[in-house]
C-alpha cells in the first residue's frame, strides 16, 4: 500500500468513527447557529487529528503533505456531510494567500492555527455590482491615509461574511492607469469601525453570502499583501488556489444513484420510470458526462503527482458539472409530479432535487460564471482568438460608467 493509499484509508477509519457526532445525520434539523457550533468542534478534532492544514509548512502548523493528501481526504469527507462549509472559502483561499503575502509571520502562524481550528473564520472580499467576472472592473476605493490607507466601497456575494472576523479584499489604488494595473490587496478586520455586513437570502431560502459596505475603513499598510498595483496579480494567485479544491463530477448535487433509485420508485405510464427509453438515455448521458469529469480530475491528479501544474481543463470540470445537475434536478422534480414542488428549506443538496435545482444557478455563478468558463476553454484549450478588448490599455477614469 501506498503512502498515499494508507493516508486514505486512514481518514476513511477517522471521519467514518467521527461521522455519528459531526455527520449529516446529525446536522439534521439544526438551526444555522447551532450547525455553526458543531462545525467549530468538528473543525477543532480535525486538527487534533492530523487532518488540518494537510498540505501546509509544519513550520505555521500544517502537517506538511502534498496537494493529493489535501484532495483524497476532501474527497473522502465530502461523502459525510460534515458542517466544513462555513470554513471551506477561509481554508481554500484567503488562508493561503495570507500565508505567502502576509507581512507578520508570527501574526500569520497564529491566525492560521486559529483558521484551522474553526475559531476564526476569513471570508474572500471581490466581486461588486459593478464587478463580478470582470474582476478588474472593481471601484471600491483604497486611497492613500498617512501612513496607511482608507477603504471605501461595497462588495457583494461574499460567502459567510457574517461570521468572519478577517477578510482578504481587493481595491482600486490607482484609478489613472489601466484597470489591471491599479489594483492592491490587503487583509481587513471585519469587526473594524466603518464595515457594514448585510445577508442576502437565496431561493434556497439561506442567506450564506452577503453585501459588505465599507465607510472609510483604516487600513495599516502593514495590511497590504504584494506590491501597491500588484493586487491583480494576488487575486489571480487566489483564484488559481482553488484547482487544488477537491471536484465533484455530481457538481456537488445528489449522485446519479439516487435518480436511479427514484427512477425504480415513480411510474411513467403505469410502468417504473426506469423502463422508459428517455429516462434511460438520461441516465446514460449523465453517466458518460461523469465519467469524463472523472477522468480530468484524475489525470489532474497524476499531473500533480509527478509534480506539474493541472491545465485549464477543470473549466470543463465546473461547466459542465453544474449544468449536468441542474437538468437532472430539474427532471427528478418532473417525474414526482407534485410532490417534487415540496421544498424543505433544511435539506442537503446532495440528497434532495428540489433545493439542489434550487440552488444550482448559484453554483453556476460562484467561482466564475458560465461565460468565464466558456471563455477560457476557447481560448486556453481550443485556442481560439480573444474577444475585442475595447478598454485594453485605457486608464481606468476614463471608462464610461
Amino acid at each position: 500500500m501506498s503512502d498515499l493509499e494508507a493516508f486514505r484509508e486512514g481518514a476513511r477509519r477517522w471521519l467514518a468513527a467521527n461521522a455519528g457526532e459531526f455527520g449529516r445525520e446529525a446536522r439534521r434539523g439544526l438551526t444555522v447557529a447551532n450547525d455553526l457550533a458543531l462545525g467549530r468542534r468538528y473543525m477543532a478534532a480535525r486538527h487534533d487529528a492530523g487532518y488540518a492544514g494537510i498540505n501546509w509548512p509544519t513550520e505555521i502548523g500544517g502537517r506538511g503533505l502534498s496537494h493529493l493528501h489535501k484532495i483524497a481526504f476532501d474527497a473522502e469527507e465530502m461523502a459525510w456531510g460534515m458542517p466544513n462549509a462555513y470554513f471551506g472559502i477561509s481554508l481554500g483561499m484567503p488562508i493561503p494567500i495570507l500565508i505567502h503575502y502576509g507581512q507578520d509571520r508570527e501574526w500569520v502562524k497564529e491566525r492560521v492555527i486559529k483558521a484551522l481550528r474553526g475559531e476564526e473564520i476569513w471570508c474572500q472580499l471581490f466581486s461588486e455590482p459593478a464587478g463580478g467576472s470582470d474582476l478588474a472592473a472593481l471601484r471600491t476605493k483604497a486611497e492613500p491615509d498617512g501612513n496607511g490607507w482608507k477603504l471605501t466601497g461595497q462588495k457583494v456575494w461574499t460567502s459567510w461574511a457574517q461570521y468572519s472576523d478577517y477578510g482578504v479584499i481587493v481595491a482600486r489604488s490607482d484609478p489613472t492607469v489601466p484597470k489591471h494595473k491599479g489594483l492592491t490587496y490587503f487583509w481587513v478586520d471585519m469587526k473594524a469601525p466603518g464595515v457594514e455586513v448585510r445577508p442576502i437570502k437565496l431561493a434556497g431560502g439561506d442567506s450564506h453570502v452577503n453585501e459588505v459596505f465599507f465607510d472609510e475603513v483604516k487600513l495599516t499598510d502593514g495590511q497590504r499583501m504584494g506590491e501597491v498595483g500588484g493586487g491583480f496579480g494576488v487575486a489571480l494567485h487566489t483564484l488559481m488556489i482553488e484547482r487544488y479544491i477537491a471536484t465533484d463530477s455530481a457538481g456537488f448535487g445528489p449522485h446519479l444513484d439516487l435518480f436511479v433509485d427514484l427512477a425504480r420508485d415513480v411510474e411513467i405510464n403505469e410502468k417504473p420510470a426506469l423502463e422508459d427509453g428517455r429516462i434511460r438515455q438520461a441516465i446514460a448521458r449523465n453517466y458518460a458526462l461523469r465519467s469524463g469529469l472523472d477522468a480530468i480530475t484524475a489525470r489532474a491528479m497524476k499531473m500533480m503527482e509527478a509534480g506539474m501544474q493541472p491545465g485549464p481543463e477543470g473549466s470543463l470540470q465546473k461547466l459542465f458539472a453544474v449544468r449536468s445537475r441542474q437538468k437532472l434536478s430539474e427532471l427528478a422534480i418532473d417525474l414526482q409530479g407534485a410532490a417534487g414542488l415540496a421544498f424543505d428549506p433544511h435539506a442537503f443538496v446532495k440528497e434532495d432535487w428540489t433545493a439542489s435545482w434550487l440552488n444550482a444557478p448559484t453554483g453556476r455563478i460562484a467561482g466564475g460564471s458560465d461565460e468565464v468558463l466558456l471563455n477560457t476553454i476557447a481560448e486556453k484549450i481550443l485556442g481560439l482568438p480573444q474577444d475585442h478588448r475595447p478598454d485594453k490599455g485605457v486608464p481606468f477614469n476614463q471608462l464610461s460608467a
